[in-house]
């Protein structure tokens, strides 16, 4: 992110509830905790960690994604809020480092009393919510339960169920076989997933700024690897960006060789704009908010009591329900399947607050 944008013109153009913002001293790092809405339960998001450029840009994140856990437990009609809380370091943390600075974010967090939860998100581990739950009470997912303590499996059987959506409403068949499917970022998620779709005779293309680590997950997966600088351009049936947002932007839908974006990472979209150029080029676009739900939603499970992983998993793939009835309203009414989703986040929250 580059600019001039300040604390203040961030903050003062947002419409969320509040932000908490600490200096941590001792590691150098910025604390942010964004509470976006509250209208159907107390504010629960992922923990991110890194490394950014200036300390607004993290700030600018936690708003961003605050925004989009809104929309994502509304999507699924979920009893929470929107909230997302980012670690903004001066460099990777290791080692005592790391668990100074998250002993300090849990003492943050229960000074808060509830009035956000936190989990896993991109830069953190399961390793670290069991950290974190052992000093605070204010975490979701950290010491799991009959099922795995990591969230990355749910989310990727979301995109799965997704990307079986999308394939259904592009080409009239969900089937992965002999479908292309190129994986931009194979870490928590995007592992999980090349392996579910080469399960089922899809055709796996990694990608990865670890060209090593590509490499390795297409071999397991009998598959190829495609150079992190050519993803976009390279043709296939299903682009599923599952690393950083802002993968699709004005430099990158003009070049796209793709019939269908689906993917975990979150806000996918630079602006609202991208989706409407995604939808002039006929690029079938799975809300992000929706598809990645898949770990939000086992993990909200299990905080109301769910341990069965059969039943998690078979919660988690309703996303492709879900995703069946976005597409067809965006037919129906010749909208994008972003402003269709965005339809129903609203239908579902102005039903809680009337």
């Amino acid at each position: 992110m580059t600019g001039t944008t300040d604390f203040e013109s961030v903050l003062g153009e947002w419409d969320g509830k509040a932000v908490v913002i600490r200096y941590d001293q001792p590691s150098g790092s910025w604390m942010f905790v964004a509470l976006h809405d509250d209208t159907l339960g107390g504010p629960v998001g992922g923990c991110r960690m890194r490394v950014y450029d200036r300390p607004v840009d993290g700030l600018i994140d936690a708003t961003r994604l605050a925004a989009g856990m809104t929309s994502k437990w509304a999507a699924m009609e979920f009893p929470f809020g929107g909230g997302k809380s980012v670690l903004a370091v001066p460099h990777p943390m290791v080692g005592e480092e790391r668990w100074g600075l998250l002993a300090r974010f849990a003492e943050l967090l229960t000074t808060l009393k509830g009035t956000y939860r936190g989990g896993e998100d991109l830069g953190t581990t399961p390793e670290d919510m069991a950290y974190l739950a052992d000093r605070t009470d204010h975490i979701m997912g950290g010491h799991g339960g009959d099922g795995p303590e990591d969230p990355g499996p749910y989310t990727a059987l979301g995109v799965l169920s997704g990307i079986k959506s999308a394939l259904k409403a592009r080409f009239g068949d969900g089937g992965l076989g002999g479908r292309s499917v190129l994986i931009q970022g194979v870490g928590d998620v995007g592992a999980p997933l090349a392996r579910m779709v080469a399960a089922e005779d899809g055709m796996v293309l990694t990608a990865d700024i670890d060209a090593g680590a590509a490499a390795r997950l297409a071999e397991e997966c009998a598959g190829s690897t495609i150079a992190a600088e050519a993803v976009y351009a390279t043709p296939c049936d299903v682009y599923a960006p599952c690393a950083v947002g802002a993968t699709l932007n004005p430099e990158t839908v003009p070049v796209l060789a793709c019939q269908i974006v689906a993917g975990s990472a979150n806000n996918q979209l630079l602006t609202r704009a991208d989706g409407d150029a995604l939808h002039e080029r006929g690029i079938l676009y799975a809300p992000d908010y929706v598809v990645n739900g898949g770990g939000a939603m086992a993990f909200g499970l299990m905080h109301q009591g769910v341990s069965d992983v059969g039943e998690l998993n078979a919660r988690v793939r309703t996303i492709e329900n879900a995703l069946d009835e976005i597409f067809g309203e965006s037919a129906r009414e010749g909208i994008t399947p972003g402003a269709a989703s965005d339809r129903r986040v609203e239908r579902i929250l102005e039903r809680h607050r009337t």
